[in-house]
């Protein structure tokens, strides 16, 4: 039973249908007469994700060569020896784990070529497509920008595959 009808400090609260003057405690909040799952925590940005890869320096100098991320290195928190490899782009970074040789604790099911990335990118779309093909990079899609939706709206999207086999979207967003 939602409490209407009650005094303000009792609104939005579970009562018991038998008895109105007992509380229920819950994880469920109460929205226009809604109910939603109170969350854990809220997602505010993306710090790093991981990309298990074959070749850490074909990834490393694709991702220099094509998106102009800058290569990384560090030294891991768990083991002074282990040296990892990331890729740096504005406030984020990607990981990088060598197949077979991933680094604890890692994804269920970790494989090459899994991905399917959307960056937003500087340069218009339409200005990529023959720099991706003079270096070599075969454009999906039938070569040809294409509409999309992204998080925040409309996009203009070019698809392209990385040495992983990984879907890498390069995408502007559409002014409205």
């Amino acid at each position: 039973m939602l409490a209407r009808g009650l005094p303000q400090p009792y609104r939005g609260k579970i009562y018991s249908a038998i008895s109105p003057a007992l509380y229920i405690p819950t994880n469920r909040t109460f929205t226009n007469g809604r109910i939603n799952m109170a969350a854990v925590a809220r997602a505010k940005s993306l710090d790093h994700l991981v990309l298990t890869v074959k070749d850490i320096d074909a990834t490393l100098k694709f991702y220099e060569q094509v998106l102009g991320m800058e290569r990384t290195s560090f030294i891991s928190p768990t083991d002074p020896n282990m040296h990892r490899h990331a890729l740096k782009f504005g406030a984020q970074k990607i990981n990088l784990h060598i197949s077979g040789k991933e680094f604890e604790p890692k994804a269920g099911s970790v494989q090459p070529g899994s991905g399917d990335l959307c960056f937003l990118v500087e340069d218009n779309v339409d200005d990529i497509l023959p720099k991706l093909k003079e270096k070599g990079i075969s454009v999906l899609e039938g070569g040809q920008v294409v509409g999309r939706t992204g998080a925040q709206g409309k996009l203009r999207s070019v698809y392209v595959r990385d040495p992983d086999g990984n879907l890498i979207e390069l995408s502007n967003m559409v002014e409205s």
